[in-house]
């Protein structure tokens, strides 16, 4: 589940662009003469001691290092040093709709800013759906997928969309630089008894669960009490910069204690995590090393071949985007599951499914080992009971345009050789389904399944780094180190 205020995401203010060629500054095209405002608050803060502040409008200022705003009538300052996230609404009007999001930054990618800039991740399109006032931002399908080869199906909740005049409307843009290609984009509908959430899992299985046992201990590799930052979907998301320990460590160990009825051989565990901003950046940095064989690699990622079956074995080995989930037995810990990538801006709940026969006693104890700014944790849940697949109503859309009047329908309503294709940042569409009716004493839970690739847009006209891609492929924790180097010297930088 997600909503206004606890959906997970992360963007991030910067007074000049990240300029290592994985970051862009957006440029839209717009007709001026459809635009009325454009309007951007900083519009609350989560402090390091997991406080939750939330500004009066017009929202905070942000200047020398300092976040000024009004709190229920009262001055309020607050040092950047203090804070772990901040929460930024966007909202952008027209005369034909409005569109708005909140999204949260982490502050270790935050510099000193005199204005709030949106820096692109590298991953997925966005979905915004229609709340019956604007087109609120609502999901980020098929993230990670960078070549064909990776195109897959992804199961995103919208918590948003409601029922206009009979129609159910979602509105698909692009905001990156890459050229994504949507197969696919249907509504799930399920009706269900308003005590159960029904979460889907990474393959389209969705479980009607109840009863959810949260964690009654969670720790870090150091000792410290994590467990108000990973019990409640909220704004406390635990998200560290990729730095080392002062150690060296490059990698964090969170150990979860749950309770565990006795003799339980199954659980759901209930994840909301998502890929963390700085690795999310970190993907087009470690394709571009390739060079000019960046494309010829890319292309050779063919379901099934000894390119891709390496490529998902390093991804398993390395927990960078896929966290492998081991669960305390007798004989020490096991991998027995692991958390799917997401976002980076959104975290969608995930249920991963875990054999819990092997455990003894009346405690299940689960070890994440997450490295460092390569995800983004926020709530974590289990479920002991027998499971339960809920009915569902398909949906196919009846009506997809983009926004210079094409009509792209036959390009959406099926997995197949078609695809929706935008090239740019200005691209859009939108996409209307006819709404069920609703069923009486139920509550309705409403899904996209999509599916679908992206193409990154790269500086490929070099050699490739020989050096720098064995460091990331072939020694353990690379991509971890890359990934702390590269922040290392932004870090620099702004200074």
């Amino acid at each position: 589940m997600h909503q206004f205020y606890s959906k997970c995401c992360a963007f991030a203010l910067v007074v000049s662009l990240l300029d290592f060629g994985c970051t862009h500054r957006v440029i839209k095209k717009v007709d001026p003469a459809l635009i009325n405002a454009d309007r951007e608050e900083i519009v609350g803060v989560t402090t390091n001691r997991g406080e939750e502040v939330r500004f009066d409008s017009p929202g905070g200022a942000l200047r020398n290092g300092v976040i000024s705003a009004r709190v229920r009538g009262s001055d309020y300052m607050i040092n950047i040093p203090d804070v772990n996230r901040l929460w930024v609404a966007r909202v952008e009007t027209s005369v034909a709709r409005t569109v708005g999001l909140v999204v949260g930054i982490a502050a270790g990618t935050l510099v000193t800013v005199v204005a709030i800039a949106l820096l692109t991740k590298q991953s997925c399109p966005f979905v915004y759906s229609w709340d019956g006032e604007k087109y609120s931002f609502d999901a980020e399908p098929y993230g990670g997928a960078i070549a064909q080869g990776l195109e897959r199906d992804d199961y995103s909740e919208l918590e948003h969309l409601r029922a206009d005049h009979g129609m159910y409307r979602l509105l698909l843009t692009n905001e990156v630089d890459e050229t994504q290609f949507t197969n696919l984009m249907e509504l799930w509908v399920v009706d269900a008894p308003a005590d159960a959430q029904i979460v889907s899992d990474e393959f389209g299985t969705l479980h009607s669960v109840m009863h959810l046992q949260t964690p009654v201990a969670a720790t870090d590799r150091a000792g410290n009490d994590l467990l108000r930052w990973l019990t409640a979907t909220d704004r406390l998301i635990w998200e560290p910069a990729a730095m080392p320990a002062s150690d060296g460590a490059l990698r964090d160990e969170i150990t979860l204690t749950f309770p565990k009825p006795e003799g339980a051989r199954n659980a759901r565990l209930v994840v909301n995590a998502a890929t963390g901003l700085w690795g999310s950046y970190m993907i087009k940095k470690m394709v571009e090393l390739r060079g000019r064989e960046a494309s010829a690699w890319l292309e050779s990622l063919k379901p099934d071949s000894t390119e891709l079956n390496a490529l998902h074995t390093w991804i398993a080995r390395e927990d960078i985007y896929r966290l492998n989930v081991d669960v305390e037995e007798p004989d020490g810990w096991h991998t027995r599951g692991s958390v799917p990538p997401g976002g980076p801006f959104i975290a969608e709940d995930r249920v991963v499914s875990i054999d819990t026969s092997y455990v003894r006693g009346d405690k299940l104890r689960i070890r994440l080992r997450p490295p460092s700014g390569f995800w983004a944790l926020n709530s974590f849940a289990v479920n002991y009971d027998d499971d339960h697949e809920p009915a569902v109503t398909r949906i196919a859309p009846v009506y997809a345009k983009t926004s210079d009047g094409r009509d792209v329908l036959a390009d959406l309503v099926s997995s197949d050789n078609r695809y929706y294709a935008m090239p740019s940042t200005s691209d859009r569409a939108e996409i209307q389904f006819k709404a069920p009716p609703e069923k009486p004493g139920l509550k309705r839970t409403i899904f996209l399944h999509s599916r679908g690739w992206y193409q990154l847009h790269l500086n490929t006209g070099h050699e490739p780094d020989v050096q720098g891609l064995d460091g990331i492929f072939n020694h353990a924790d690379g991509a971890a180190r890359f990934a702390a180097k590269e922040y290392a010297i932004w870090k620099a930088d702004q200074n």
